[in-house]
């Protein structure tokens, strides 16, 4: 995630200040949601809860900063910091480890909360998510997932290795059984930077018993650089990103599995992968007008899902090609539909077009896809509103948006109505020399959010600090 390049359209305006003294600015007024434009229909997002209660303002009120200098929330709102890089799991077998990424919690037994953490390392990270015997796929690989039981007051009761030697583990989601998809965002094969086995799958992860699902590839549903999921959970569909920032970017995909919500294992009996061909839109970038939509979408059957020889969004698809977008990230399902983002596309990299963020709905009944939401900076491309990434339903009805830019880092709320307000600010700077060679002290970097999610009962703010690694639990008057 830190290595993705930011959009910088040559057409954008020139800013008002420098964008040192407009941040700062902002920064100490609380207005920091000022400069972002949001187009769309957030309601339709997720039809189920269109009688959600819905905030009627823009949010909670202004960010109060934290004496403690780890996160600034508004008024009312506190945190407890769950876990940190570094320090030692509780299950003794070695230090958290680094780049915490995508997260979901899940029900437990007795009102507990599985929360499952991605670690989005690659072979140069710090920490490496320790080796267990029965939960190590490739020894060299240093990504995996963590696991950590909550009770009452989000206190840890457990936290452990759920799976490891796995690759750039950046995001996944959740299945209607109650395990995670964790997703390899890399096409890296056995030699390549030390690894032993191919890279760039899925696998399952069961947070009530790692064991149980173990280290297996889950080979059909494609090798690439794979980002996030979303199981329709009606017919077993599951869907998938992929996040390709360089051109050929990548595609869209959905895998029928010969067992649908067949439960824990039921994945690795295999199935079909298919990518989405849009008639008409070669590129989705293209599209620019919040509720244009194209009937008559294809799946057509990927080649060869291993990439044994050539890349899949290289592979010959045959007449009418087949539909790429850059930066495709998250992945969630809402209603009778699947939704995903594209982060941001810029037409210096090969897009069609720029663009700071959209959200599509496909509508698998009507075979229809449709442009839902269109994020981006109203006057400053400096100014936060770009590049969203991990995205969440809040119990207030509207969105929680982790976004994925430059300089200070915030967890955004979306309300239903469009109002966009701070959730959250960072606190913590990147401290090594390599990570923060983008920052100066007047302007340094901070370490971004990721993995924003909430406790089965709505009551709990879940959000990782990708580096320092920091996950924390933020509670508060959300229905307020």
């Amino acid at each position: 995630m830190p290595q993705t390049p930011r959009p910088t359209p040559p057409t954008a305006p020139a800013p008002e200040a420098s964008p040192t003294t407009r941040r700062q600015l902002l920064a100490r007024t609380g207005a920091l949601g000022a400069g972002i434009v949001f187009s769309g229909a957030l309601s339709e997002l997720f039809p189920a809860t269109a009688a959600a209660e819905d905030l009627g303002h823009s949010g909670y009120g202004p960010l109060v900063p934290d004496p403690d200098g780890l996160l600034d929330l508004p008024k009312g709102f506190r945190y407890r910091v769950l876990s940190r890089e570094g320090d030692p799991l509780r299950s003794g077998e070695g230090p958290v480890p680094s780049n915490h990424d995508g997260m979901t919690a899940l029900p437990a037994r007795g009102g507990r909360v599985h929360l499952v953490r991605n670690h989005e390392n690659r072979p140069t990270a710090k920490i490496g998510v320790p080796t267990v015997e029965g939960l190590t796929y490739d020894p060299a690989g240093k990504g995996g997932c963590t696991a950590l039981t909550l009770g009452p007051g989000d206190r840890v009761l457990s936290e452990r290795v759920a799976i490891a030697g796995t690759a750039v583990n950046c995001a996944g989601g959740p299945t209607p059984w109650r395990t995670w998809l964790t997703c390899e965002e890399t096409e890296d094969k056995a030699g390549v930077n030390g690894y032993t086995k191919d890279h760039g799958f899925i696998f399952e992860v069961d947070p009530a018993d790692p064991h149980r699902t173990g280290a297996v590839p889950l080979t059909a549903m494609g090798r690439f650089q794979h980002e996030a999921i979303a199981v329709d959970p009606v017919r077993g569909i599951v869907y998938e990103t992929e996040d390709a920032f360089q051109k050929p970017f990548g595609l869209f995909y959905r895998f029928l599995p010969r067992k649908p919500l067949g439960g824990v294992g039921s994945l690795r009996a295999g199935g079909r992968l298919q990518a989405m061909r849009v008639p008409g839109a070669p590129d989705l970038s293209a599209v620019k007008e919040t509720g244009a939509s194209f009937d008559g979408v294809e799946w057509v059957d990927v080649p060869d899902p291993l990439a044994v020889g050539t890349p899949v969004r290289l592979q010959d698809f045959g007449p009418g090609g087949i539909t790429h977008a850059q930066k495709l990230e998250g992945c969630y399902w809402g209603g009778r539909c699947v939704y995903f983002v594209s982060s941001f596309a810029r037409g210096a990299d090969g897009s069609a077009a720029d663009h700071f963020g959209q959200i599509w709905r496909y509508d698998p009944e009507r075979r229809r896809l449709t442009l839902v939401i269109v994020f981006g900076p109203d006057t400053d491309v400096q100014l936060p509103g770009e590049s969203p990434d991990n995205i969440c339903l809040a119990p207030s009805g509207g969105l929680m948006v982790c976004e994925d830019g430059n300089g200070a880092q915030h967890v955004y709320g979306v309300t239903r109505g469009g109002e966009v307000y701070a959730m959250a600010r960072g606190r913590q700077t990147i401290t090594s020399a390599a990570a923060a060679a983008g920052g100066t002290p007047e302007e340094p970097e901070w370490g971004e959010f990721a993995g924003v999610t909430f406790s089965p009962d709505g009551r709990t703010m879940y959000v990782n600090c990708y580096t320092p690694g920091t996950t924390f639990a933020v509670t508060g008057p959300w229905r307020r």
